[in-house]
């Protein structure tokens, strides 16, 4: 979730609050590495990485913002995780049950001092609902925020990073989704920090002091950086989390998803194993998309190998929508075990246009060499050139439809292939 602008006056009031006690607390009682070159909290940040015992792949799973919002209870919760086993979903590889904001009750505990699921939501609290993903072999997300509120007014955790991390942890928590609202002004960043290091910066401290916090619980645990693409976080999110979102929140329309695209293809550079651009969740069954909106969607959040958080009432779900979230070749190369690049922008032809997002992106896997092709334009025929894609080099190819598996022939020099408006086409290729 991001400042959306129904929330807008939450977060100015919030950047105007100046929080003594969150100031004071920073950096949080975890490891240290002070520096004779940094000056004020950057100086004594802490600067411990993220658990590499989780994270490595990007994340799939399910979180309740889009589907849902504020209207949560733990019904839906246990509801999407039977779904996962009946759907298949769990087989597919999905895992996560994310809660997202509105799970807290308004004020902290009096005397322990730590955030309150809501009662009337959750009466089984956060450990019961726990206890029950984790029997059907799946696995809790939590949220929070790296302000003095989150999103929708209720307790953050700045300034109460190690109180939070040991409470989430002690209800059995496996993910936690760390958002970007109510910043106090005190811990903003009004300008370029020096020598554009981002990694010293307020925005990054704020989530250096989770890392640390949970990092000393000694369990590891999947942490999402819900930043916005600020603070330039692709250049420094690999040191502090497995994965961080790129953009401001996403809606179910062509416009969104296409401009996401726009944005993250320039930072693809940045994806590898434990290192995940996250373009939001999924909006699939959701809003208006065409079936080939959908597609691409999910083709695109695979290939560019983002956390995959499916976002809407898995009952509501038809056979169509769940083959594409099911696709199982889609989703080896987004969960590849030995290459953890994705794939990227490539020129197709000599004369080939220059589209806002890119049309043609080329990335190996395990299995060979794969062309995506978007089409961000109407229904149109597309062609690239085998010498184009990187690693191919002239010669005879095998080109397989990964949407449905099948075969479609052995082709020189070039291919073509006809996509309807705002699909993708997905192809694995082989050297005949």
């Amino acid at each position: 979730m991001a400042m959306s602008l129904h929330r807008l006056f939450s977060y100015v009031l919030g950047a105007l609050v100046v929080s003594a006690a969150a100031h004071a607390s920073a950096p949080s009682a975890t490891s240290t590495a002070a520096t004779s070159t940094l000056t004020g909290i950057a100086a004594t940040a802490p600067t411990v990485g993220p658990s590499h015992q989780v994270g490595r792949l990007p994340a799939l799973g399910w979180n309740s913002w889009n589907g849902h919002a504020c209207n949560i209870n733990e019904t839906i919760f246990l509801d999407a995780a039977n779904q996962f086993i009946f759907l298949g979903l769990a087989d597919a590889g999905y895992e996560y049950i994310n809660i997202d904001d509105c799970w807290q009750s308004e004020t902290r505990d009096a005397s322990t001092g730590r955030i309150v699921p809501e009662p009337s939501k959750f009466p089984s609290g956060i450990n019961g609902i726990a206890d029950q993903v984790h029997a059907l072999g799946l696995k809790l997300g939590i949220y929070s925020d790296a302000g003095a509120k989150t999103c929708d007014g209720f307790p953050a955790s700045l300034g109460n990073e190690t109180l939070d991390a040991e409470t989430f942890i002690e209800w059995g928590v496996d993910y936690l989704k760390y958002d970007n609202c109510n910043i106090p002004s005190n811990w903003t960043d009004a300008a370029t920090p020096p020598d554009d290091d981002w990694y010293n910066s307020n925005s990054a401290i704020r989530y250096r002091q989770m890392t640390a916090a949970l990092n000393q619980t000694g369990k590891p645990i999947h942490f999402s950086l819900c930043i916005w693409g600020t603070a330039n976080v692709w250049e420094w999110g690999a040191r502090v989390g497995h994965s961080w979102r790129m953009t401001n929140d996403i809606s179910a329309s062509w416009s969104s998803i296409s401009s996401i695209l726009a944005a993250n293809a320039q930072h693809l550079d940045s994806v590898d194993f434990f290192s995940h651009n996250d373009m939001d969740m999924m909006e699939i069954g959701n809003g208006d998309l065409t079936l080939q909106e959908q597609r691409t969607h999910f083709a695109a959040w695979a290939f560019m190998k983002s956390p995959i958080l499916l976002g809407t009432d898995l009952n509501n779900l038809n056979s169509t929508q769940l083959d594409i979230i099911k696709n199982a070749e889609l989703l080896a190369f987004h969960q590849d075990p030995i290459v953890g690049t994705p794939a990227t922008p490539f020129n197709a032809t000599a004369s080939a246009p220059s589209t806002s997002p890119p049309e043609f992106y080329a990335g190996r896997s395990s299995k060979g060499m794969h062309v995506f092709i978007i089409n961000t334009n109407t229904t149109a025929t597309k062609t690239f050139d085998f010498a184009n894609v990187p690693g191919l080099g002239f010669g005879r190819f095998r080109v397989q439809d990964m949407w449905t598996g099948k075969d479609l022939g052995t082709f020189a020099n070039e291919f073509s292939i006809t996509v309807d408006t705002h699909d993708t086409a997905a192809l694995l290729i082989h050297r005949a």
